[in-house]
């Protein structure tokens, strides 16, 4: 095996642990968090184009849309077609994304701080050419 890959899984994992543990301040987990993420980033988005987007399964995506809907985080409208939902932000969502976002700020340089710009940028050059 490739040991770049077992590196990459291993980080991942311990990024994603790390992130859920600063986000219960916020009572979120990092799955929400991307799919708020998401919406504040694109605006209001379908359930097809946000778990496209995210590259997660489409249950996934439909039962954590329904958790943050029942906490109130988010809404569902209808769209052109009344099989189609728009998921937009709630109010709530919007007034509490700066102190979320204050958060992950200081997590994300809590994490990659030791890097260089230069070695960051580099480090996305690298990330973008793997396939996938």
């Amino acid at each position: 095996m490739n040991p770049i890959f077992h590196a990459l899984f291993q980080k991942s994992r311990y990024l994603t642990n790390c992130l859920n543990e600063v986000l219960k301040q916020h009572h979120l987990y990092s799955s929400q968090w991307a799919i708020l993420y998401c919406l504040h980033k694109n605006g209001p988005m379908t359930l097809t184009q946000i778990w496209k987007y995210l590259n997660v399964e489409a249950p996934s995506i439909t039962r954590a849309i329904t958790r943050l809907e029942t906490l109130g985080w988010v809404e569902r409208l209808d769209g052109e077609d009344k099989r189609e939902k728009i998921v937009t932000l709630t109010e709530q969502a919007n007034e509490r994304l700066p102190a979320i976002t204050e958060t992950i700020l200081a997590f994300e340089e809590e994490m990659v701080g030791s890097l260089t710009a230069e070695e960051q940028q580099q480090f996305m050059i690298l990330l973008e050419k793997m396939k996938g």
